[in-house]
């Protein structure tokens, strides 16, 4: 059984898994409001998750998804289950999208395009996840598109 060091060690490996690349973690509602009200240009918001498929396909896939001639200009995350406030506020800014996790979000100039489920990410590999994505970084995140991105 795990006891609340072994449990912390390893909740902060899933949050490194991201921040080493890059991504901006939020964890608070205020740190929510003030990143998503002040980005320009295209912006992802990962909902990170403890799950088997956040892990072995959500993660890995974002991260490869970064390798990438077109990548976001904001990259953020929160950790749902963990960071819950923080985590309730960003899904505030997922327009009529149900609470999912992982899932990743995207906007462009504030306005929200679209979001990736679970259900979009739990069959599928972490390299198909990363293909997925840099297909809507490519369409989508180029600085002169500007559209609703339909999940498939």
């Amino acid at each position: 059984m795990f006891d609340i060091i072994q449990r912390d060690a390893l909740l902060q490996q899933m949050r490194d898994e991201l921040t080493r690349v890059g991504v901006k973690e939020l964890r608070t509602p205020e740190e929510v409001d003030n990143a998503l009200q002040n980005a320009k240009g295209s912006t992802v918001v990962f909902v990170n998750s403890v799950c088997g498929c956040a892990a072995g396909k959500a993660r890995p896939g974002f991260i490869l998804s970064l390798q990438n001639d077109v990548v976001p200009d904001n990259l953020f995350t929160v950790f749902a289950g963990q960071d819950k406030e923080a985590t309730q506020r960003a899904r505030a800014y997922f327009t009529d999208a149900p609470p999912s996790s992982p899932s990743i979000a995207f906007f462009k100039d504030g306005k929200f395009l679209g979001i990736m489920h679970r259900y979009q990410i739990e069959a599928r590999s972490a390299e198909m996840i990363a293909n997925d994505l840099k297909n809507i970084y490519n369409k989508y995140f180029k600085k002169e598109v500007e559209q609703t991105i339909k999940p498939s």
